[in-house]
């Protein structure tokens, strides 16, 4: 599992992985009702940050566009620019986009999904009406 890998690398060297508190900060915004300050989010994140870590790792998402701030007082409360779909949606694109042997990754993916998930993709490549409309791809995404 990758999440297990994040934890022995954890475990092991007491640091997070490269990129694990950027998905934690953007998995306690995606969670909360609207924008959070820094304050809230590092009340929200585990282990014991800094404050200046967690206002670090807000500004670069905010600088690689993942996250839009507002003035909040003398700060700024910052939210996800995208949804979680939308975020990961995309990252799969990124991958399989980098990847050499793109019928090899594909063929990969479908192979190791769960019953339930081939059974969703294949409603979703069919185009069936049954799926909710946040479902669905539009025409500009074929």
């Amino acid at each position: 599992m990758a999440g297990r890998g994040h934890e022995e690398a954890h475990e092991a060297t007491g640091r997070r992985a490269r990129g694990e508190l950027e998905s934690d900060v953007l998995a306690a915004l995606w969670a909360a009702d609207g924008p959070l300050t820094a304050r809230e989010v590092r009340e929200r994140l585990s282990g014991d940050l800094a404050y200046t870590t967690v206002l670090t790792i807000l500004s670069r998402l905010h600088d690689k566009g993942m996250l839009v701030r507002h003035r909040e007082g003398r700060g700024y409360a910052y939210e996800p620019a995208r949804d979680e779909a939308s975020h990961t949606a995309q990252r799969m694109h990124s991958l399989l986009k980098g990847g050499a042997d793109r019928q090899a990754v594909l063929t990969r993916f479908v192979s190791e999904l769960s019953e339930q998930d081939e059974h969703l993709l294949q409603r979703l490549l069919s185009g069936h009406d049954d799926l909710p409309p946040e479902s669905r791809r539009s025409p500009g995404n074929r």
